[in-house]
Protein backbone atom coordinates (compact mmCIF):
# COMPACT_ATOMS: atom_id res chain seq x y z
CA UNK A 1 0.00 0.00 0.00
CA UNK A 2 1.56 2.94 -1.22
CA UNK A 3 1.28 6.32 1.26
CA UNK A 4 0.83 9.69 -0.29
CA UNK A 5 3.06 13.06 0.84
CA UNK A 6 2.05 14.97 3.72
CA UNK A 7 1.32 17.96 1.87
CA UNK A 8 0.43 19.74 4.55
CA UNK A 9 4.24 18.69 6.15
CA UNK A 10 5.72 20.21 3.09
CA UNK A 11 3.96 23.26 2.93
CA UNK A 12 4.76 24.09 6.67
CA UNK A 13 8.12 23.13 5.78
CA UNK A 14 8.12 25.84 3.17
CA UNK A 15 6.66 28.37 5.07
CA UNK A 16 8.71 27.77 7.81
CA UNK A 17 12.15 27.90 5.39
CA UNK A 18 10.85 31.15 4.16
CA UNK A 19 10.47 32.55 7.41
CA UNK A 20 14.14 31.52 8.33
CA UNK A 21 15.40 33.49 4.88
CA UNK A 22 13.16 36.40 5.96
CA UNK A 23 14.89 36.86 9.71
CA UNK A 24 18.44 36.14 8.05
CA UNK A 25 17.74 38.61 5.82
CA UNK A 26 17.01 41.17 8.57
CA UNK A 27 19.29 39.95 10.82
CA UNK A 28 21.96 41.44 7.99
CA UNK A 29 20.38 44.46 7.75
CA UNK A 30 20.31 45.20 11.37
CA UNK A 31 23.83 43.89 12.40
CA UNK A 32 25.30 45.63 8.77
CA UNK A 33 26.76 41.96 8.10
CA UNK A 34 27.65 40.70 4.26
CA UNK A 35 27.01 36.80 4.33
CA UNK A 36 25.21 34.96 7.07
CA UNK A 37 25.27 30.98 7.29
CA UNK A 38 23.10 28.25 9.50
CA UNK A 39 22.77 24.60 9.05
CA UNK A 40 20.37 22.86 11.28
CA UNK A 41 18.27 20.02 10.69
CA UNK A 42 20.16 19.02 7.37
CA UNK A 43 19.03 22.21 6.18
CA UNK A 44 21.77 25.09 5.22
CA UNK A 45 20.62 28.18 4.31
CA UNK A 46 23.45 31.17 2.90
CA UNK A 47 22.49 34.30 2.76
CA UNK A 48 24.44 37.14 1.16
CA UNK A 49 24.02 40.65 0.03
CA UNK A 50 26.09 41.89 -3.08
CA UNK A 51 28.13 44.68 -2.22
CA UNK A 52 30.19 47.34 -4.11
CA UNK A 53 33.44 48.81 -3.09
CA UNK A 54 31.62 52.26 -2.46
CA UNK A 55 29.11 50.45 -0.61
CA UNK A 56 31.56 48.35 2.03
CA UNK A 57 32.11 51.65 3.92
CA UNK A 58 28.59 52.35 5.07
CA UNK A 59 27.66 55.63 6.44
CA UNK A 60 27.71 54.36 9.74
CA UNK A 61 31.63 53.46 9.19
CA UNK A 62 31.87 56.89 9.07
CA UNK A 63 32.59 57.77 12.52
CA UNK A 64 30.49 61.10 13.10
CA UNK A 65 31.07 62.94 16.79
CA UNK A 66 28.57 63.16 19.50
CA UNK A 67 25.92 65.96 19.36
CA UNK A 68 27.96 67.39 22.13
CA UNK A 69 30.96 67.65 19.77
CA UNK A 70 31.04 70.18 16.99
CA UNK A 71 34.17 69.21 15.04
CA UNK A 72 34.28 67.45 11.44
CA UNK A 73 31.11 67.15 11.04
CA UNK A 74 31.85 65.52 7.38
CA UNK A 75 34.53 62.91 7.95
CA UNK A 76 35.34 61.05 4.87
CA UNK A 77 37.04 57.76 4.12
CA UNK A 78 40.36 59.35 4.42
CA UNK A 79 39.50 61.43 6.97
CA UNK A 80 39.42 58.15 8.66
CA UNK A 81 42.77 56.66 7.60
CA UNK A 82 44.40 60.00 8.21
CA UNK A 83 42.49 59.42 12.14
CA UNK A 84 43.66 56.25 12.29
CA UNK A 85 47.55 56.99 11.49
CA UNK A 86 47.27 59.69 14.52
CA UNK A 87 49.58 58.85 17.54
CA UNK A 88 47.04 59.52 20.05
CA UNK A 89 44.58 56.98 17.97
CA UNK A 90 42.98 54.36 19.51
CA UNK A 91 42.20 52.01 17.40
CA UNK A 92 39.25 49.15 18.36
CA UNK A 93 41.08 45.96 18.92
CA UNK A 94 37.45 43.73 17.34
CA UNK A 95 34.59 44.07 15.68
CA UNK A 96 31.77 44.31 17.69
CA UNK A 97 29.29 47.64 18.43
CA UNK A 98 30.47 50.11 20.91
CA UNK A 99 28.92 51.36 23.68
CA UNK A 100 30.16 54.76 25.30
CA UNK A 101 28.57 53.47 28.92
CA UNK A 102 27.79 50.47 30.66
CA UNK A 103 24.06 50.93 30.40
CA UNK A 104 21.44 53.02 28.22
CA UNK A 105 20.72 56.07 29.53
CA UNK A 106 23.79 56.20 32.01
CA UNK A 107 27.01 58.52 32.29
CA UNK A 108 29.26 58.02 29.64
CA UNK A 109 32.84 56.19 30.62
CA UNK A 110 34.59 59.67 28.59
CA UNK A 111 33.68 62.82 26.82
CA UNK A 112 35.46 65.00 25.27
CA UNK A 113 37.79 67.20 27.62
CA UNK A 114 38.00 64.07 30.42
CA UNK A 115 41.83 63.36 31.64
CA UNK A 116 41.69 59.16 31.89
CA UNK A 117 44.43 57.07 32.81
CA UNK A 118 46.54 53.99 31.17
CA UNK A 119 43.75 51.13 31.90
CA UNK A 120 40.68 53.39 32.50
CA UNK A 121 37.84 52.18 30.68
CA UNK A 122 37.25 54.62 27.61
CA UNK A 123 33.87 52.41 26.01
CA UNK A 124 32.68 48.98 25.88
CA UNK A 125 32.79 46.86 22.70
CA UNK A 126 29.76 44.10 22.45
CA UNK A 127 30.94 41.38 20.26
CA UNK A 128 29.50 38.32 20.10
CA UNK A 129 26.89 39.08 23.32
CA UNK A 130 29.78 39.74 25.35
CA UNK A 131 31.04 42.81 26.80
CA UNK A 132 34.25 43.83 26.63
CA UNK A 133 35.52 46.88 28.20
CA UNK A 134 38.53 48.77 26.12
CA UNK A 135 40.89 50.34 28.38
CA UNK A 136 43.15 53.82 27.79
CA UNK A 137 46.32 52.64 26.33
CA UNK A 138 47.97 56.08 28.05
CA UNK A 139 46.99 58.61 30.37
CA UNK A 140 46.12 61.82 28.63
CA UNK A 141 42.87 63.81 27.72
CA UNK A 142 40.34 63.04 25.31
CA UNK A 143 40.04 65.34 21.95
CA UNK A 144 37.58 63.81 20.20
CA UNK A 145 35.62 60.76 20.36
CA UNK A 146 35.07 59.35 16.49
CA UNK A 147 32.50 56.33 17.64
CA UNK A 148 28.71 56.84 18.54
CA UNK A 149 26.76 54.72 21.19
CA UNK A 150 25.45 52.12 19.30
CA UNK A 151 27.56 52.16 16.57
CA UNK A 152 29.34 49.07 14.43
CA UNK A 153 33.00 49.34 14.86
CA UNK A 154 36.03 47.40 12.98
CA UNK A 155 39.18 46.07 13.72
CA UNK A 156 41.65 48.97 13.69
CA UNK A 157 39.15 51.64 13.48
CA UNK A 158 39.98 54.60 15.48
CA UNK A 159 37.19 54.95 18.34
CA UNK A 160 39.14 57.73 20.48
CA UNK A 161 42.19 60.48 20.18
CA UNK A 162 43.71 60.63 23.63
CA UNK A 163 46.83 63.55 23.55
Amino acid sequence: MASKPDTKSAANSKSDDSALIRELALLLDETSLTEIEIERAGLRVRVARNISIAAAMPASYQPAPPAHTAPAANVTPAAVADLAKHPGAVPSPMVGTAYLASEPGAKPFIEVGTKVSAGQTLLIIEAMKTMNQIPSPRAGTVTQILVEDGQPVEFGEPLAIIE
